[in-house]
């Protein structure tokens, strides 16, 4: 996937695998990539995509889609996901993550390893899953974020997902480091949120990196700078071999 990149596969279309950084929005890397190409190519307006997006606290494989192979979007976007990561149980946060403070704090002295066992199967195949309230899901209109940024009421939406493998490491104890592979539309901070509650405590994600959708890897995607860098060779390429 970090073959040489040419101008003229920025013309027809082209996939790339990106390692999207801490801290940036999925849409932050799509205005990024978008704004380098159209500098390349001199042009006003560029299609770009993403197959999946990735909160700003989390890092890993975005698959970012271009000119006509945006068409192709819909297809990495049913691509099982995996991902790894760590759960802090004995507190919660509104978000689920790091997004927001902790709230809430709880005992974690009664659990044990069978109760990390009991609750790790109860969130593995097919779970109904209550979708965080601040999220992108939109509710007669309205992303669920901006209403309970509001203090609005919202009601809250479940859906079936799949979690196809759920592993768990406990040597850090109270932070539970894991490996899932999930469904498309699984959200990982919800599975932090009842990971905790299945174990009378509390819990949230605290870090978060996907590592595979479908068959890519991370392993084989492109550092933010060395794609954009990649990208302006191509154009300074083309006009120094007319």
């Amino acid at each position: 996937m970090k073959s040489q990149i040419r101008r003229a596969d920025l013309e027809s279309g082209a996939v790339f695998l990106v390692d999207k950084p801490l801290g940036w929005t999925s849409f932050d890397v799509v205005a990024k990539l978008r704004g380098v190409i159209r500098k390349v190519l001199d042009v006003k307006k560029y299609k770009v995509g993403h197959a999946g997006t990735l909160d700003p606290l989390a890092t890993g494989l975005l698959i970012i889609c271009t000119g006509k192979k945006t068409k192709e979007i819909h297809l990495y976007q049913e691509m099982p996901k995996e991902y790894t990561g760590t759960i802090r149980l004995g507190s919660t946060t509104p978000t689920y993550d790091l997004e927001m403070p902790v709230n809430q704090t709880f005992p974690v002295d009664h659990i044990r390893a069978e109760d990390l066992e009991r609750a790790r199967i109860a969130l593995t195949g097919e779970i109904l899953q209550e979708i965080p309230l601040y999220s992108a899901v939109k509710v007669e209109g309205r992303r669920m974020y901006e209403m309970a940024r509001k203090g609005e009421e919202v009601i809250v939406k479940s859906r079936k997902v799949q979690v196809h493998e759920f592993e768990i490491d406990s040597e850090n104890f109270p932070d539970i480091d894991f490996r899932i592979g999930t469904s498309k539309g699984t959200y990982i901070r919800a599975i932090a949120h009842d990971f905790g509650r299945l174990l009378d405590s509390g819990g949230h994600l605290s870090s978060l990196r996907r590592t595979k959708i479908g068959t890519y890897h991370v392993d084989d995607a492109w550092n933010l700078e060395e794609l954009t860098d990649a990208l302006r060779a191509a154009g300074l390429t083309e006009k120094t071999e007319k």
